[in-house]
């Protein structure tokens, strides 16, 4: 949550943001895949519409297909879909990083569809930065950037690469390598951003 205020708070302002924090529903999805969560998602999803939110923005990349797709009367964004997009415009080869083993298939999925949107070719790789997600589960932010850093400056013959869950976004600014490291937040923020103006330009 604080990565999405400050980003808010710099590029947004005046932009009303509520969270909604649902720990399970992600530890669920990797047990036993993000279509087992498919009728919670639509749930909290409803909530959300409820409370009077015009825009939702998914930033679970685990479940943000599952997300996306359901409708519930108002815009429902990916947060990583911007980013998967960036990185297609970046060349073919992609590398996805990820905490979780459960983000993988969501994220190549949404590269792979964000090239033939562009109708470019791709080839999406992908790495687990082993301890990561024990280190931001423990609270220890800092420890899981470095360690994702240290992963994303390792990889070799790539054009782009993806940083696949929002909660690794600090590792961005820590990388060195000179191949472009992208991740979710800020971009699908503006994305959501955008789509509340124009919710509010149509009503």
């Amino acid at each position: 949550m604080p990565v999405f205020d400050a980003l808010r708070d710099a590029d947004h302002p005046g932009l009303e943001l509520r969270h909604l924090v649902d720990e399970e529903l992600l530890a669920r999805a990797r047990r036993e895949g993000p279509e087992a969560v498919a009728d919670e998602v639509r749930a909290r999803l409803a909530d959300a519409v409820a409370d009077g939110a015009p825009v939702v923005l998914c930033t679970c990349s685990t479940i943000g297909a599952i997300a996306e797709r359901t409708d519930v009367g108002v815009p429902v964004l990916r947060v990583d879909r911007p980013m998967a997009a960036a990185a297609v415009a970046k060349g073919s080869r992609v590398v996805v990083l990820a905490t979780v083993a459960s983000t993988f298939e969501p994220t190549v999925a949404l590269v792979e569809e964000e090239a033939r949107r562009a109708d470019r070719p791709v080839e999406a790789r992908t790495a687990l930065v082993e301890g990561a997600w024990a280190l931001f589960e423990a609270g220890d932010s800092e420890g899981c950037a470095r360690v994702v850093a240290e992963a994303a400056d390792a990889v070799a013959d790539a054009d782009a690469i993806v940083l696949a869950q929002a909660s690794m976004t600090a590792a961005e600014g820590l990388t060195t390598t000179a191949v472009p490291v992208l991740s979710s937040p800020r971009l699908g923020l503006a994305a959501a951003a955008d789509a509340v103006r124009r919710v509010r330009a149509a009503g």
